[in-house]
């Protein structure tokens, strides 16, 4: 199984009178989620199921694939990495899932997956950390495929 993770784009500030969730990417969010989604266009296989958090900046960064793709709740910046693991079925599900979401909740799942601290693992905004579940004679094991981040595409 492959498990895609990808932070939201720059987005807005944090303002009093704009609701949490509403919250928007900035120009510069958008130019960083146009380059990714051009080079996940590239490399993602057929088949991927796409899910986003239904926080206004994940559904841009989300639109940004040009893709079909599914809002979940679970990915709401208070969720958990427990979470994001179940409803992708990790490690159970086959082929590829690539979720939009947030910072801590992305870089905990990560963490968790390879080993580290929580507090180890911050992702970029924009960036996208590629994480495959493998088999081998000693057990299961998790690798990273690649970590991209906008700025350098």
């Amino acid at each position: 199984m492959d498990l895609i993770l990808w932070r939201h784009a720059e987005a807005e500030d944090r303002r009093e009178d704009l609701p949490e969730l509403e919250r928007g990417l900035t120009p510069r969010g958008e130019k960083q989620a146009a380059r990714m989604a051009a080079w996940l266009d590239r490399q993602l296989p057929e088949g991927l199921r796409v899910l986003a958090s239904p926080a206004r900046r994940t559904e841009q960064t989300a639109a940004a694939l040009g893709r079909r793709y599914k809002l979940r709740s679970e990915l709401l910046p208070e969720g958990t990495p427990a979470e994001l693991l179940e409803l992708v079925q990790w490690p159970r599900a086959k082929g590829a899932v690539l979720v939009v979401g947030h910072q801590p909740m992305l870089g905990q799942t990560v963490a968790q997956l390879i080993g580290l601290a929580a507090s180890e693992c911050a992702i970029r905004k924009g960036a996208v950390w590629w994480l495959r579940q493998r088999q081998r004679a000693e057990g299961a094991q998790t690798v990273i495929v690649t970590v991209q981040s906008p700025e350098v595409l």
